[in-house]
């Protein structure tokens, strides 16, 4: 059984390694790291996730904007997006959302949410 890659774009190595183990306990998904939105995309044009998870306080490129070069490109554009921040500020969550990303989850998160908000939003794309 092939896992399903999920990008996380997070520059906090502790942060990536919570969501990795979450998300790969079980054997489903297989989580790629990057540190950097520049990365991300990189990384997603090489070898296109089923699912992006995005940080939005990044160095350089932050995750709004990487959010919208995701979806400016069309091929792109067709990676369902989930923006996940320590900010709570509802400019930021409405940002998140305009620049592309289907949902927002709040860091700390609840580790039955996140894998539930991952399960839903890859339903919909099948």
């Amino acid at each position: 059984m092939s896992r399903t890659r999920i990008l996380y774009v997070e520059d906090n190595a502790a942060n990536l390694a919570l969501v990795r183990k979450v998300l790969e306990h079980g054997g489903r998904y297989e989580v790629v790291g990057v540190g950097s939105g520049e990365d991300g995309l990189v990384a997603a044009r090489r070898d296109a996730p089923a699912l992006a998870l995005v940080d939005l306080d990044l160095p350089g490129m932050d995750g709004f904007e990487f959010a919208r070069q995701m979806q400016a490109d069309p091929v792109l554009s067709r990676i369902p997006m989930i923006a996940i921040s320590a900010s709570v500020m509802k400019h930021e969550r409405e940002q998140a959302l305009s620049a592309g990303c289907s949902r927002f989850v709040e860091k700390p998160f609840d580790i039955a949410e996140l894998r539930a908000i991952v399960e839903q939003t890859l339903q919909r794309q099948s």
